[in-house]
């Protein structure tokens, strides 16, 4: 493909978290003792850890990932931030600091892609708010730091020379728009690195006070909403050295369907596709070369 062969970042597509219940039989095999992780590293290249959002994962815990991936050098993962940190907002110096240090193992083994600090949409961009995200992002020294907005006042010349100037990945978000909701764009404001969030666009869960996780994430992108990304996909690789794509609307698999979708668009091929999933979703066979098997999909 023409447009893949002009860029010059490296592509990194995986999934928000690896592990959900209704995957089972879909995404893994059902009834075995398959090492989840590595899985996903079979299939993908990177994957956003999110229940660091909720919780601090123990040091033996990121040693553990770590040494399971050390075999697989073009893998990489990225931690969400503690919620405490973006949305609570109160919280010791301290804590932050011990927070990063947690995965001091995967970035000393290379497997740490970048940190992602989320906001909720209430977060707009006034100037207490982008000082607070420069007071943050002094404790993660020298590693990658992506902030994800949602609000549209963050959509600006100025918020833009804001994250440039300090060296800040601003990441590029799909989600149902409403209002002033950030819309989808190419934005690049480092050459190190850009970060695409897929989040679904279930606009009638997504604000809904009592809708579940499952619910608000329920979603599959269409092949036409796909190549709108594709697109932009293609113009920031021209821009950075590396692009993360993440797809976040995970019920029932479907972020892995999409990861898989739009890496087959953006490099112009035919991939490899976990078996069980190919079930799942007899499209992929659109995209798919063979599963883990051999056996031809298309």
């Amino acid at each position: 493909m023409e447009e893949s062969g002009a860029t010059r970042g490296r592509l990194y597509a995986g999934p928000a978290g690896w592990s959900y219940r209704d995957w089972e039989g879909r995404v893994y095999p059902a009834g075995t003792g398959l090492d989840r992780l590595l899985h996903i590293a079979r299939y993908f290249d990177c994957v956003e850890l999110n229940s660091s959002f909720y919780r601090t994962p123990s040091h033996r815990m990121v040693e553990s990932w770590s040494e399971r991936l050390s075999h697989i050098p073009d893998f990489l993962m990225n931690i969400k931030v503690l919620q405490r940190f973006t949305h609570e907002r109160e919280f010791a110096r301290s804590e932050l600091d011990g927070f990063v240090r947690t995965f001091d193992p995967l970035w000393g083994n290379g497997r740490l892609g970048a940190f992602l600090m989320q906001f909720p949409w209430s977060f707009r961009n006034i100037p207490e708010n982008a000082s607070y995200i420069e007071d943050l992002a002094a404790s993660f020294r020298d590693r990658p730091l992506c902030v994800e907005v949602r609000h549209g006042s963050w959509q600006t010349k100025g918020a833009l020379s804001f994250f440039s100037d300090n060296g800040l990945c601003l990441c590029s978000i799909d989600q149902p728009l409403v209002g002033d909701s950030l819309k989808p764009s190419a934005t690049v404001t480092t050459p190190e690195f850009g970060y695409i969030r897929l989040h679904g666009r279930n606009r009638d869960n997504w604000f809904r006070k009592d809708a579940g996780r499952d619910e608000r994430y329920d979603y599959l992108y269409d092949e036409n909403e796909l190549n709108e990304w594709r697109s932009r996909a293609v113009e920031m690789l021209g821009k950075t050295r590396k692009l993360f794509i993440i797809t976040n609307n995970h019920f029932q698999g479907q972020a892995l369907v999409n990861a898989l979708q739009l890496r087959s668009l953006i490099e112009g091929r035919k991939i490899d596709v976990p078996p069980a999933l190919a079930q799942s979703y007899p499209d992929l066979a659109r995209y798919a070369a063979r599963n883990s098997s051999g056996f031809e999909l298309s």
